[in-house]
């Protein structure tokens, strides 16, 4: 696999030769594996020049504004596909032939419904808890229910458990709103798309039947095709750690949510809204472009720019669009969003973060469509759990599937060195 070499010069040690692997995109790795036999270890806070696994399911090139599920550009796929078209290409690794993607929905659907005694588990939270609380306690809990296919080593029971996944989430993510409204839980319906039947279960009432505008669906079926998967991200890397240990795949998707719910990782949407919040009225926009441009002040503008990518972000594009088509279907004439869209067309036009490449991301975008749906910001992460579920699944499968070893870190010490006791009485 390996035709170069690295030679890494230690003082007063014999030069230490490494290899050096090709992926078939992105940069050279070097494999510094057997590092710990030479009585070193790298040091590389926060893993970001370091590749922990080997994978064949996303790519993301930063530098062009690329990102790739199994070779197929998030361009096409949320112009073109399905969600849950994308989840078969993720877990399978190729599109679906009609015949296979038509099994794959039939299965989806007959796996939406959730165990009654599950139902109970909601009244054990107040009303007014986190819906990603809500989140973590009951996916967590998928695992005292669904004990007939947890063998981890059969490749059937790997698939049981990504289609139940897969399938129950949004049923979780909607109950999870109802409840902190205090109204009934909405029973998923097999006769409506992956997409409507979320928004049905969100806003549906049993008095009445559930109207879901297509535009809508479509707008929320994209929003989850591009937050499916995103590479070796936190909480991708924090189910991997999980699962590398062998643990019930329920309880590792509930640790990828946990990752997900800090908002350095998930918020960003959210963080978009409270600037807009912030920035209040459209008159103060200038202002607060002045903020953003000072160095010396410490005003961000949320939702432009990307840490992965350094050009745009792929997603952005798609999103915009139905940022757009969901507001005009919407009629939306509300003060932040107007806010938003005028935010939107100074900074794209703007010299400073043009040169900069400061564009707004997929997260500007995601939030003002959920927020014109009408979804509060509390769920705004749940929403983006319930999308990269698949990618974990994927993910966890693939290391699974292949030859693995338990994920342990090493640390760069820097406590006390080794001192002797000393009795409290002496101290």
């Amino acid at each position: 696999m390996s035709q170069k070499k690295a030679v890494l010069q230690v003082d007063g040690q014999d030069d230490i030769e490494l290899p050096v692997y090709s992926p078939t995109l992105g940069k050279d790795v070097v494999d510094v594996n057997g590092l710990g036999g030479q009585g070193l270890f790298t040091y590389d806070p926060g893993f970001q020049s370091t590749a922990a696994c080997e994978s064949r399911i996303t790519f993301i090139d930063g530098e062009n504004g690329k990102l790739l599920h199994r070779g197929y550009s998030i361009e096409e796929l949320a112009s073109r596909s399905d969600y849950l078209e994308v989840c078969y290409l993720l877990l399978n690794g190729e599109l679906p032939n009609p015949d296979e993607r038509n099994d794959f929905v039939t299965t989806i659907k007959h796996h939406t419904m959730i165990h009654e005694q599950l139902r109970n588990l909601f009244n054990g939270f107040r009303r007014d808890a986190h819906p990603m609380a809500i989140m973590c306690g009951v996916v967590g809990a998928l695992s005292a229910f669904y004990h007939d296919s947890t063998d981890i080593s059969n490749p059937e029971h790997r698939t049981i458990t990504a289609h139940r996944l897969i399938a129950k989430i949004p049923t979780i993510a909607a109950m999870s709103y109802k409840y902190s409204l205090g109204q009934p839980f909405m029973h998923p319906r097999n006769d409506l798309g992956y997409a409507e039947n979320f928004l049905h279960m969100m806003f549906g009432v049993p008095a009445e039947e559930t109207q879901v505008s297509p535009t809508l669906a479509r707008a929320m079926d994209r929003i989850f095709i591009l937050h499916a998967d995103h590479e070796q991200n936190a909480s991708t890397s924090t189910v991997r750690l999980a699962g590398s240990s062998g643990a019930n795949p329920f309880a590792c998707i509930a640790a990828g949510i946990s990752a997900l719910w800090g908002p350095a990782h998930g918020g960003a949407n959210e963080a978009v809204l409270n600037m807009l919040d912030e920035i209040g009225d459209v008159s103060q926009i200038e202002k607060y472009i002045a903020k953003a441009k000072d160095k010396n002040d410490p005003f961000k503008l949320m939702g432009f720019g990307h840490r992965v990518y350094k050009n745009y972000d792929p997603r952005a594009t798609v999103m915009r669009e139905s940022c757009h088509e969901v507001l005009n279907e919407l009629g939306i004439h509300d003060q932040k969003l107007e806010l938003a869209m005028k935010l939107e067309e100074i900074a794209l036009n703007d010299d400073y973060f043009r040169d900069k490449k400061l564009f707004p991301n997929v997260d500007f975008y995601s939030g003002i469509i959920l927020s014109a749906m009408g979804i509060p910001t509390s769920m705004f992460t749940v929403i983006f759990a319930l999308s990269r579920t698949v990618g974990w699944i994927a993910h966890w499968n693939e290391m699974i599937s292949n030859t693995y070893k338990i994920g342990r870190p090493r640390q760069l010490y820097t406590g006390p060195t080794e001192r002797p006791f000393v009795p409290l009485n002496q101290r």
